[in-house]
Order: structure tokens, then C-alpha cells, then sequence
């Protein structure tokens, strides 16, 4: 069953949309709080449909997920507690306590191991979210927070960016090849690690 595939066709539909830069700035935003969508599932397709302005739309997605993630610092910091059952009823509790229990380890060591953890976060396939409510929850500094945001969330969009302005119509044609595949795969990896942070949470 093909799913991805016409999700993408789709997606590159909405892209060419004269307002595709606004919705994409505000879905980054609204992922680095709450919304489980990454929007590297809408900045692919606008690369695609226009490479030239790839780095304009890579840009605009960080601003997003930039003021996202100080909204989602502040309500980690005040509002954690207020928020639990809607994270509990939506699912996403237990991978939040497990970043916080991961941070909190991390700034037992140092600020800065926790600003190299957040950096190396931005490779994992996990939702900017965690990340961003779990650092307020526990009070990472400021200074290492912006900057860890800045770099994990910027090589993303900026690689991604890259690979398709300079891949060219290569790039465009592989990426429609592999996608149904790609899509099935990442499903698969993050459906083993919510598991596997459940279980972290109930057992470990």
C-alpha cells in the first residue's frame, strides 16, 4: 500500500502555494511546542518545487522553531505541571520525562555537556518538543539553550537545503524514488522509540 508517495505529490501541491512560506513558518513554530508534525515534511517538497529559494525557506522554518522553542522553554519552566494530562492524553509524557531525566544527568556534568547533547539531538529522529519543554523543565541556562537550538535545528533545514539546491533535479527525482521506502522506515524507527521510552519510563 503506497501511502507516501501521494503524500508527497501532494505535498509538493501546498508547496507551490503563495502562502506556503507563511504555513511553514508557523507549522515550525507550532512543532517546537506541541504539534507532532516536523516541517521538514513541508520545507522538502518547497525546496523541490523551488530550489532557488531554498535557503529562504530553510531560514524562515528556523525563525519558526526558534521562537517555538523559547515558547515551549517558558511553559516547560512555568506550565509543566498545568500541561501533564494533556501530554498524558496525547502520548508524549513519557518521551518528555525521559528527556528530562536525560538533561538532568547532562547538567549534573556541565552546562556545556548539556549543550553538546542538545546539538547532537537535532540528528534524532525525535520531536523538537521533547527538547525544548525538558530543557525549561529542568532550567538549562539560557545562553547554552539558544545557541544549542540555533545549531541543531539549523544544520537540519540548512543540510536539507543544501542537498536539494545543489542536487538539483537529481535530488528531486531520488527523493520521489526512495520516498515511499524512506517513509516506511522512519514510521518503523519512531514507532520502536516511543516503545522503547514507554518502557524506559515503566521499568527502567
Amino acid at each position: 500500500m503506497k501511502i507516501f508517495g501521494p503524500l508527497y505529490d501532494r505535498a509538493l501541491v501546498w508547496a507551490s502555494h503563495e502562502r506556503a512560506p507563511t504555513y511553514l513558518t508557523v507549522l515550525s513554530f507550532i512543532e517546537a511546542i506541541i504539534f507532532p508534525v516536523m516541517p521538514e515534511v513541508m520545507l522538502m517538497p518547497m525546496c523541490v518545487a523551488q530550489p532557488r529559494k531554498g535557503w529562504r525557506f530553510a531560514t524562515l522554518s528556523l525563525i519558526g522553531s526558534m521562537a517555538g522553542a523559547m515558547v515551549g522553554y517558558a511553559l516547560g519552566h512555568y506550565a509543566f505541571e498545568l500541561m501533564k494530562p494533556l501530554f498524558e492524553m496525547m502520548g508524549m509524557l513519557p518521551s518528555i520525562e525521559s528527556g528530562i531525566a536525560t538533561i538532568q544527568e547532562k547538567m549534573a556534568e556541565s552546562p556545556w555537556a548539556v549543550f553538546t547533547f542538545l546539538v547532537l539531538g537535532g540528528f534524532m529522529p525525535i520531536p523538537m518538543k521533547v527538547f525544548t519543554w525538558a530543557s525549561g523543565i529542568v532550567g538549562v541556562p539560557l545562553p547554552q539553550y539558544v545557541l544549542s537550538m540555533l545549531i541543531g535545528r539549523g544544520k537540519r533545514v540548512y543540510i536539507l537545503a543544501a542537498v536539494i539546491r545543489f542536487g538539483g533535479a537529481r535530488a528531486a527525482q531520488a527523493l520521489r524514488r526512495w520516498i515511499e521506502p524512506l517513509g516506511w522506515i522512519a514510521t518503523v524507527l519512531v514507532a520502536g522509540l516511543v516503545g522503547w521510552l514507554v518502557w524506559r519510563a515503566k521499568f527502567a
